[in-house]
Order: C-alpha cells, then structure tokens, then sequence
C-alpha cells in the first residue's frame, strides 16, 4: 500500500499533509498563504513608521486598501489566466510579482511609489492565496481536502499574532525597508522552486472569454467599501458603502443573466447549495471583522494595557485556529453540524459582547472581563468550527471544469466580507456615539450597538447553514 492509500484508508490527520510524499505541496501552498497573511499585518505595524520617514500621511488608507483590491485581482487572475497556462506557472509568475512588489516598496522615496509597490505585491500575493485552494485537489487526496483548509486557517490564526510582533521589529527610523527587501529573495526562491515542488495540474477549465465587466465592478465595489474604512466621517463612509453594495449587487445581477461567468455555475442563486455556502461564509467574516475595535475598547473601557490588549484580540484569531483543528476529524453530516453549530456560537457570542465588552469597567474588573474575553474567543471558535468544511462543500459542489473559478471566489468571498465588516462597523460605532459625545458613555453605546447590529448578519449565516447541514452531492466529474 503506497502512503497516499494508507492516507484514504486511515482516519486523516492535518500531519498527514507533513508525509514525505506530500510535504513539498504543503510547504509551497502554505508558504504561498503565509506570505499574504502575515505581509498583511506587518505592513499594518510599519505603516506609521513609512509615513513618518518619507510622508504622505493623507495617502496611507490606501497601503491597505489598494492590496487587498489587487490581491482579489490576483485570485481571480488564477482562474482567468491565458488558456493553456499551468497553475505551477502561475504560482511562479505570483512569487516573482510579489518579490517585485516588495522591492519596489523597499526602494521607494515617497508614498506614491510605496502604493504602486503594495499593488504589485498585493496581486501576487493574492495569486498565491487564490492558488493555495486551486491546488487542493491536485495537491492532496480528497480526505485530506478539509485538513488544507483548516492548515491554512490556522496560518492566518498565527499570523494575526506574529505578523504584528515581526512589524514591531521594523518600525525604529528606516528599517521597514528591510521588512520588504527580506521578502525579495524569498519571493525569487519560491518560484524557483514552484516547477520542482509543486504537482502537475492540466488546465481542464471551460473555454470562454474574460468577463471584463463583472472583474471591473467587483473591483470598484471592493475598493469603495475598502476606502469606506478608513474615513472617519459617518455620512461619507455610508454612502460609499452604499455604492459599493450597488456596484457588487449589479455584478452579480450581470453575472446571473451572462453566459461568460466571474463565478461558477449556480453561486448567484440562492436555490443553489454552493451559493448559499459563498453567502454563510460571506456573513461569517462579516460578522468576524467587528473585532477590529476590540483593542480600543479593552483599552478605552475596561483599563487594560495596549500590549495586553493586542495579546486578547489575537485570543479572536487563536479560537478559529483551535476550532479547526478540532472539527478537522469530522466528515459527513457531523461536518455539516459543525457548520450551523459554528454560526450559532458566533452569532450568540457577538450578541454577548453587547453585554460585557460594552460596560464601564476601569478598575478591570474580572467578572465582566473574563466573560468578554471568552465571548472574543468563541466569536473566531465558532468561524474555525466550520469554515474548512465550507470550503470542502464548495470544491464538491462544482465541475472540474470550474474548480479554478470555484477556488478564485472563496479567496474572493475573504476579501469582500472582511472589508464590509470593517466598514460597517465604522459606521455602526461612529453613529453610535463612539466621537460624538465621545467619553465613557459614548464608547459604551458604541460598543453596544456594534455588538448587537453585527450579531444580525450572523443570523443570516446561522438560516444559510441550516439549509447546508446535509453531506453535498458527489458531482459527476
């Protein structure tokens, strides 16, 4: 028996990735997601510094802003690459744009240079991410289908809480150059090594042009609602949200009546099971992202210290973590349980921070903080319970043919409802009092009423659930 049949024949483990005969797919894929992942939260850390040595504080929303736009790109790159063109040589020519962009960034003297270079790194790294789910199915036998996922689940949980830490240490003067020229080798070495690590993958998708017009308004609804989070006036921020809602709503109008699709076959129609596992993922990071104020108000309301405070945010992205692991041995209806369990916790967990999170608490008081950072936990457990089976569903839910497609969307669906969630919660917390009046009572009332309106999104994602609890069809292949 070879050792990829005694992994179909065993009961799989997430180590089963770390086999001999699979370990140089893994290294590659989950380096590709590490690099998106923890660049995300380094170039956060160091943003302050680049400002301070070579300006342009009125343009550093769009250091973030202008990366995740190029990384959805970048996924959907994956699945709209010129026919014939191998995922390997897309996974090399993703390092090397990448490289390129943190060259550029490293180099540059002023911030306008710095934004060309997060787009560039920001498209490869997309690539790289959008092509960790592309190779799934190539890379690793399908019992382990679910075990990538939740690897890559647990990349993202880890680098919520290095990536800051390794940023700090190149925040003093100009050292965050060093933070971006260290990724240019690596970046080199990485597609260097893609042709050799990487398995074959044939390009079995379905002939059709490029949807142009579906591709530019996803676009333009991501860079709105990305551009939404970062300004502070409430009445600016809702309206972009608003035509960011119009420009992604009229994109997936486009792409239910066109015969050239961004997405695969059925994820615009609610009838259809594959989109309503896009829609409960979609709603579950939604949902997820209100943790972005957690530090302000552990800090503002229950006198806890900066540093400290970051270490129990990281406790959000360390329950996803946890959770995936441990729901990783489920299959079947069990998987499908683990979903509607995982979106209730979160929707009920979120609702309670409404109670602990939001109260007047300087003298940290551990009554009500205990249970805060409890629900904080549970809010990222009950994410990571189900989001690797999620990603199963979808991979099952489609044709060979539109696997790419498929892969490029979950990427996608990551991008979009992260940054309508940080956006949101803009809004909720700014009109809830969080400036005006500002103070103790108004962090309070913000707090509240974020807690409680983003609990409703979860909702949605605990009756989407509901309708997906059944294992999903085998599709004739």
């Amino acid at each position: 028996m070879t050792g990829l049949d005694q992994i179909s024949a065993d009961k799989p483990s997430v180590f089963h990735l770390f086999s001999k005969p699979l370990l140089p797919a893994t290294l590659m894929l989950g380096g590709g997601v590490t690099l998106y992942a923890v660049e995300t939260y380094i170039t956060a850390t160091i943003s302050p510094s680049i400002v301070r040595d070579i300006g342009g504080l009125n343009l550093l929303a769009w250091v973030t802003t202008l990366y995740v736009a190029a990384a959805v790109l970048g996924s959907i790159f994956v699945a709209m690459r010129p026919r014939g063109t191998g995922l390997r040589t897309v996974y090399a020519a993703g390092a090397l744009i990448f490289g390129l962009g943190s060259l550029i960034c490293a180099v540059a003297g002023s911030m306008p240079i710095v934004l060309i270079g997060r787009a560039v790194q920001g498209f490869g790294a997309g690539t790289l991410a959008g092509l960790a789910y592309a190779f799934i199915r190539f890379a690793y036998p399908e019992p382990l289908w679910r075990k990538a996922s939740t690897l890559y689940a647990a990349i993202w949980g880890v680098s919520t809480l290095f990536g800051p830490t390794l940023g700090g240490v190149f925040s003093s003067g100009s050292a965050w150059r060093h933070a971006f020229l260290l990724l240019v080798p690596l970046g080199a070495l990485m597609a260097a090594l893609a042709p050799r690590l990487l398995p074959r993958a044939d390009d079995d998708r379905a002939h059709g042009k490029t949807p142009i017009l579906q591709i530019v308004m996803l676009l333009a609804g991501v860079l709105l609602v990305s551009f939404a989070g970062t300004i502070e006036a409430t009445a600016t921020k809702a309206v972009l949200i608003a035509a960011a809602v119009v420009a992604v709503v009229g994109m997936l109008v486009i792409e239910r009546r066109s015969d050239n699709r961004l997405l695969p076959s059925g994820a615009v129609t609610l009838a259809k099971p594959v989109a309503r596992v896009y829609l409960t993922m979609f709603t579950l990071l939604v949902v997820l992202t209100s943790d972005i104020y957690i530090p302000y108000f552990l800090q503002a309301l229950h006198g806890v210290t900066p540093l400290m405070s970051g270490y129990l945010t990281a406790l959000v992205a360390l329950g996803w973590t946890l959770a995936a692991f441990f729901s990783g041995t489920l299959s079947g209806r069990a998987a499908g349980v683990a979903i509607v369990v995982g979106c209730i916790i979160e929707a009920v967990t979120t609702a309670s921070l409404a109670i602990f999170l939001a109260a007047d608490n300087q003298a940290s008081a551990l009554t009500v903080l205990v249970p805060a950072v409890i629900g904080m936990f549970m809010m990222g457990f009950g994410v990571g319970l189900g989001w690797a089976h999620l990603v199963a569903k979808v991979l099952k839910l489609v044709e060979n043919a539109e696997q790419d497609k498929a892969s490029a969307a979950i990427s996608t669906v990551q991008s979009l409802g992260s940054a309508f969630g940080a956006a949101l919660s803009g809004v909720i917390v700014n009109s809830a009092g969080l400036v005006q009046p500002g103070g103790i009572a108004g962090t309070v009332s913000a707090a509240h009423w974020l807690y409680v309106l983003m609990a409703l999104p979860g909702l949605i994602a605990v009756a989407a659930s509901l309708t997906l609890s059944s294992p999903p069809p085998r599709q004739v292949r």
